[in-house]
């Protein structure tokens, strides 16, 4: 068994982001390209975004810390610490309307 403290990653990671020119960081905390199932911490500083990009599968963002906006086409959602928002199955994007930490979850499609 291993056990992850996605809160003091999500602490490492904020650091992180607010160092990077991109506003953002991340890592992979569960699964992989070997695995259906991946989790992904991803942390953005207010105001910055993950651009619109497909979805590769099945997804949800759980917010951990702070605020963000998910958005596909002309649809969007907010969401705060504590909200789990389900990806739409079309191009979307996500921004953060605050400081933020998310766990991405995909299951890939076969």
């Amino acid at each position: 068994m291993q056990k992850i403290s996605l809160d003091a990653r999500a602490r490492e990671h904020l650091e992180r982001a607010a160092e990077s020119p991109a506003g953002r960081s991340a890592e992979t905390v569960h699964g992989g390209h070997e695995h259906t199932l991946r989790q992904t911490l991803v942390t953005l500083r207010a105001g910055t975004a993950l651009t619109e990009h497909d979805n590769p599968g099945e997804a949800t963002v759980l917010v951990l810390r702070g605020r963000v906006r998910l958005h596909s086409g002309d649809d969007s959602w907010e969401g705060m610490a504590g909200d789990l928002l389900i990806v739409p199955r079309a191009r979307h994007g996500l921004e953060a309307v605050e400081d933020a930490a998310v766990l991405l979850t995909v299951v890939k499609k076969p």
